[in-house]
């Protein structure tokens, strides 16, 4: 069973040795969430849901959507405003954001699609009045410069709502598969605070300082837990394609998959009720203005 080593000593999950996120999201990361395209479609609809009700409810017309991955909440904004509405999605990785324009055309939805960092992409100034993002923005290098220049694309009576997860102990299903298969991949499991990943902004006190610096006002950080389901049939895809567990094994050789695969899918019982897994998101709703 090889080690995945970085730095000497610390176990990566990234084949290609990195945790430069452009590396990672137009690598493996990015690769397998193209794959797993339906499943996390499925998943994560009520946070999508949640999204569209909002911008709906403050009557937005022109919508960023920020890490937008394969388009699926940019395309439900833009199918919920319709005729005359701007629905603009953004994202570092080539490949998802490929994806994120096929589902446009097949959709015959007019979502546009931009592959570049939000955190340093000159927008155009005051082009939005809504900034969206389902599990998009804790990903920054820096993200004070990213808020910043998002509320640089903002109008002055704009408003933000992003998704993110809250910390890892709230979000046991999460880290089931590394967590079972720490024995097999040593250091698998190991997650760094507010280093730029999945549990980024779990701390709220930290995301609050973020948007104070990037002077947005009015900040409202809330506690949502969303129901979440996918097929029991894709619960393989999801251990083989996804997270730190599932980016270790596309680097590994067939039998170390299957001997990790075999260990970690008896953890997720608890989660299988009869043809569906079931599991409870433990989110932040942030909430921000860009005026005062």
């Amino acid at each position: 069973m090889p080690r995945i080593l970085m730095n000497g000593d610390q176990v990566n999950t990234f084949q290609d040795g990195s945790t430069d996120q452009n590396i990672v999201w137009n690598g493996l990361g990015g690769q397998g969430w193209v794959e797993a395209q339906a499943l996390l479609d499925h998943a994560f609809k009520p946070q999508e849901d949640l999204l569209v009700d909002a911008v709906w409810e403050a009557s937005a017309r022109r919508v960023l959507d920020v890490g937008c991955g394969t388009g699926a909440t940019t395309v439900a904004v833009a199918l919920r405003l319709g005729v005359g509405s701007s629905s603009l999605g953004i994202d570092i990785s080539e490949a998802m954001i490929e994806a994120a324009r096929t589902r446009a055309e097949r959709d015959c939805v007019a979502a546009r699609f931009i592959c570049s960092d939000a955190q340093t992409y000159v927008f155009d100034p005051a082009s939005v009045d809504m900034i969206i993002s389902r599990f998009g923005v804790m990903f920054f290098d820096d993200p004070v410069q990213a808020f910043s220049n998002l509320r640089s694309a903002a109008s002055a009576s704009a408003e933000l709502r992003c998704i993110a997860w809250r910390g890892p102990e709230e979000n046991l299903f999460m880290t089931t598969a590394e967590k079972a298969a720490e024995p097999l991949l040593p250091g698998v499991s190991r997650r760094v605070p507010d280093e730029p990943g999945q549990f980024g902004f779990a701390d709220q006190d930290r995301v609050r300082d973020i948007l104070t610096q990037s002077e947005w006002r009015g900040i409202s950080i809330a506690p949502i837990d969303v129901p979440c389901t996918f097929p029991a049939s894709e619960l393989e895809l999801y251990l083989r394609r996804l997270g730190p567990v599932g980016r270790a094994l596309q680097g590994a050789d067939d039998e170390t998959r299957a001997k990790v695969v075999e260990m970690v899918r008896p953890s997720f019982d608890p989660y299988i009720h009869g043809v569906e897994v079931r599991f409870t998101a433990a989110c932040w709703m942030i909430c921000a203005r860009a005026g005062a």
